[in-house]
């Protein structure tokens, strides 16, 4: 027999895939030929259909179907799966495939006794039978990143929509190849009643916050559901507990909840039951976590248990699934962070599912902001690729609803705009000379730029080292330098990116052993091509600290990365003279490979009043003559001892002041209901006043009022 399919398109899904490196028709057909490549045959095809003959006696029609939607899902978001109509038709080998005709109602005719009957006409072969095609895919595949199946949605899909979805999942490796496995052991566990060797296997994920655990939790127990091998309850398939951490009150038990909970259980009816153990990773082998193992073990044939932990090292993870497999089989599935290529399908998915398309040179900008959000140690993954893609998709539709537009193509300059330093249109060396004061500093970077360009021009010179120190107080234009060498690097074509990621010391470090290495080499990951700016970077050293203080190893893993990667990102370490000089002096071969210092002096107060007034026509409000004065004479008046003392923040004091002088302008403006803002006098004189700010003697100043 053989089996002839038709794969039909959607015409507006296909036109979002106009750029495509390989159009959607000829990269399922590549696919399917390398999945059959002995029975299929493709008949015909366009831009837009695809027909096919499989040998039907060899590749049963479920089986075409499951590896259509896992071809699909494999390159294109599952829920997209509806954007294709596929007809199937059966025939025997010997006929060849027609469209069926629709057959009128036979119409029966009534003997006439009268008649002499017919001499018999040679016995014809029938016509070989034919099925009216049929349509698959009639429905939508629940979409898997952020939202899941409907109440029995798994139940109706069966165990190839389950793997469907599964397999459409952004990365999660090693829990697709856990979920391949269990399909394919379950028939024979079935077969020889072995219910057992299924339940009472427990694994132990190591994820991090904002990735997707309950997602795959849920995807875990519809495939659990799928195959049947024991009744899965039918509500509340999914129960999550966080086990507290050791109280030092001995009247509280922080194993109470859970030990309720797997008392509640039935033997029925089996649940997914989820325990994050990350506050007991460092006493797995005390007899309180003892005592609790020993509970679960007594509750498998309730629950399937699967532990939490963050993402972790390989030996830390290995190390603790030796010890819960005391007294069970645990196995390990790590969920890496996501990559930003990884970081961009999410997006793209997510746009796509609200009908918006976006251009190629728009993911610049959508990189720029996601790394603003991770730039103070705390992503949650998925969770803020969601986040700011609403973000985007927010500022879209009121860019529409201004000029009265309805486009769905998101642009460069939508995603700029949700970018806190947008990519101004001038050159980095332009925005060196922009900056105020720091006659010396610009020379420096002139000079640190031209030997690295020269070196990677060069094949005859070594190329540089070209991470880099940057010495001072707070507020003196390190990070915003940063900045700008990033960029000019980028235009030179040193970086190939030229991102910005900006952290401080600590955020490196991690909560729970062998935490810190995976995430100092992630954020490391994420500026491959860019510069890492780590500010306060002394805070993770500290002379003589303990084994458990997390700085020392995150300064190996940056070491180590600085050295493996020493010409494919820059790293700038930031902070006060003599704190980065007590790190570089505690850490042998760090400062060799930051040979780049640059000093930041304190501002002088005549460029302190130059910033203030930058500030003031940057921001496009009106002012008066008044306030230049006012402004001028606070300045010019700021004790020496204020302005030389570690605790000033220089250009970032000036900032302050000025922004609550312009809310204090604002506010007297919408009292005077004037639709225009304008800075007086008396507006920096309300704000000089407050506390933070008087750190003039009054006396000589009575006459400002400060």
């Amino acid at each position: 027999m053989k089996l002839q399919v038709t794969i039909e398109f959607s015409g507006p899904w296909l036109l979002t895939h106009r750029d495509d490196d390989v159009f959607p028709v000829t990269y399922l057909i590549n696919s399917l030929r390398d999945a059959f490549p002995q029975d299929l045959t493709v008949k015909t095809h366009t831009l837009s259909e695809i027909t096919l003959v499989l040998n039907a006696d060899k590749v049963r029609e479920e089986v075409f179907n499951a590896k259509l939607r896992e071809l699909f899902g494999a390159k294109y978001p599952i829920e997209d799966i509806a954007s294709l109509t596929v007809y199937s038709e059966q025939f025997p080998d010997e006929a060849a495939p027609a469209k069926p005709t629709e057959e009128k109602p036979e119409e029966k005719a009534e003997a006439k006794p009268e008649e002499k009957p017919q001499e018999k006409a040679p016995e014809q072969k029938p016509e070989p039978e034919r099925r009216e095609p049929k349509r698959l895919f009639d429905r939508t595949l629940p979409a898997f990143s952020g939202r899941q199946a409907s109440k029995s949605e798994q139940e109706q899909l069966g165990l190839d929509g389950v793997m469907a979805e599964i397999e459409g999942q952004v990365g999660a490796d090693e829990y697709k190849a856990i979920a391949r496995e269990l399909a394919q052991v379950a028939p024979q566990i079935i077969k020889n009643k072995t219910y057992d060797t299924f339940t009472y296997q427990s694994y132990l994920y190591s994820i991090n916050d904002g990735y997707g655990l309950k997602t795959y939790l849920e995807l875990f127990a519809g495939l659990c559901t799928a195959l049947n091998v024991k009744p899965v309850a039918s509500s509340r398939k999914v129960i999550m507990h966080v086990l507290p951490p050791e109280s030092p009150d001995p009247n509280r038990d922080a194993f109470s909840g859970i030990r309720r909970i797997l008392d509640e259980g039935s033997q029925n009816a089996v649940r997914i039951l989820c325990v994050d153990i990350s506050e007991w990773m460092n006493k797995t082998d005390s007899k309180q976590f003892k005592d609790f193992l020993r509970h679960v073990e007594e509750s498998l044939d309730c629950y399937i248990v699967v532990f939490r932990i963050p993402f972790v090292e390989k030996d830390v993870l290995d190390r603790l699934r030796f010890s819960l497999n005391d007294l069970m089989t645990v196995r390990t599935v790590s969920f890496p962070p996501l990559t930003q290529e990884e970081i961009k399908k999410c997006a793209e998915r997510s746009l796509k599912k609200y009908g918006f398309t976006i251009s190629r040179n728009a993911w610049e900008n959508f990189h720029e902001r996601i790394s603003e959000e991770k730039s103070d140690g705390r992503f949650y993954g998925l969770n803020t690729v969601e986040k700011v893609v609403r973000e985007l998709l927010y500022k879209k539709q009121l860019a529409n609803a201004k000029t009265g537009k309805s486009d769905t193509h998101i642009t460069k300059r939508d995603t700029a705009a949700i970018c806190a330093t947008q990519d101004e249109n001038i050159s980095g060396f332009e925005m060196l000379e922009q900056l105020v004061g720091s006659k010396e500093i610009k020379a420096r970077v002139q000079e640190i730029i031209a030997q690295i360009e020269m070196s990677m021009k060069n094949d005859n010179l070594k190329h540089p080292c070209i991470h880099m120190r940057f010495l001072g107080s707070p507020g003196t234009g390190k990070t915003t330098v940063a900045r700008i060498i990033g960029k000019i690097l980028r235009e030179k074509g040193v970086l190939r990116v030229g991102g910005f990621y900006e952290y401080s010391g600590r955020d490196f470090c991690g909560r729970y052993i062998g935490e810190t290495a995976p995430k100092t080499a992630g954020m490391c990951r994420d500026a491959y091509g860019s510069v890492l700016f780590i500010d306060e970077a002394y805070s993770l050293y500290h002379e003589g600290a303990s084994t458990v203080d997390y700085g020392r190893e995150a300064l190996d893993t940056l070491i180590a990365e600085m050295e493996n990667h020493r010409s494919d990102f820059v790293v700038i370490m930031a902070g006060y003279t003599d704190d980065m000089e007590h790190l570089m002096e505690g850490n042998r071969g760090l400062a060799s490979r930051m040979p780049y210092v640059i000093e930041f002096p304190n501002f002088t107060r005549d460029q302190l009043f130059d910033v203030f007034i930058s500030m003031v026509e940057k921001s496009h409000l009106q002012y008066d003559a008044s306030l230049i004065d006012a402004a001028r004479e606070y300045f010019l008046a700021l004790p020496e001892e204020f302005i030389s003392s570690k605790e000033f923040s220089n250009a970032r004091f000036v900032r302050n002041l000025f922004e609550r002088t312009w809310a204090k302008a604002t506010m007297r403006c919408q009292l005077d209901k004037k639709s225009t803002i304008t800075l007086t006098r008396d507006d920096l004189e309300r704000s000089a006043s407050e506390k933070e700010f008087k750190v003039i003697n009054e006396k000589k100043s009575a006459r400002l009022g400060f």
